[in-house]
């Protein structure tokens, strides 16, 4: 593939209001509950504020939005039992002291210090900031 083609690509552009049917941003199509599909790339360009009052201008700025086609979109796919199971370990993981095995509420800083504040200086930390749940927990889904 040519870098040089790709990069001079020119897409057309519409200002805010006045995009046409069938076409949506990566946002929009989260919404719907799509994802990008078979969409090979942008078909079309979002122009910002600043660029829609200046009809000359050709918009380089970061506000702008790409738009994908609608009718190439496909549903999204929905996570399995693992992947849930995953995504509810990880942050488990970061908030749980290996000394104490006590999970907090907020993240510990596992990485300079290595334990929670309580373990590290040697008090007793207030019930309000960890899970005082006695029973054994096996499974928290995230999603």
């Amino acid at each position: 593939m040519n870098l040089q083609n790709s990069r001079t690509r020119w897409f057309l552009e519409f200002d805010r209001r006045a995009v046409p049917e069938g076409l949506a941003t990566r946002r929009q199509l989260r919404d719907m509950g799509l994802s990008p599909g078979d969409n090979e790339g942008p078909v079309a360009i979002v122009r910002c504020k600043l660029c829609a009052t200046r009809p000359q201008w050709s918009c380089t700025y970061p506000t702008r939005g790409f738009l994908l086609r609608v009718d190439l979109a496909r549903p999204k796919r929905s996570p399995t039992l693992a992947q849930e199971c995953a995504l509810d370990r990880a942050p488990a993981a970061r908030s749980t002291c290996p000394q104490c095995r006590r999970r907090y509420y907020f993240c510990l800083p596992l990485r300079t210090q290595g334990c929670c504040d309580p373990c590290a200086r040697g008090y007793e930390p207030s019930p309000d900031t960890y899970f005082t749940s006695t029973a054994p927990v096996t499974h928290r889904l995230a999603a």
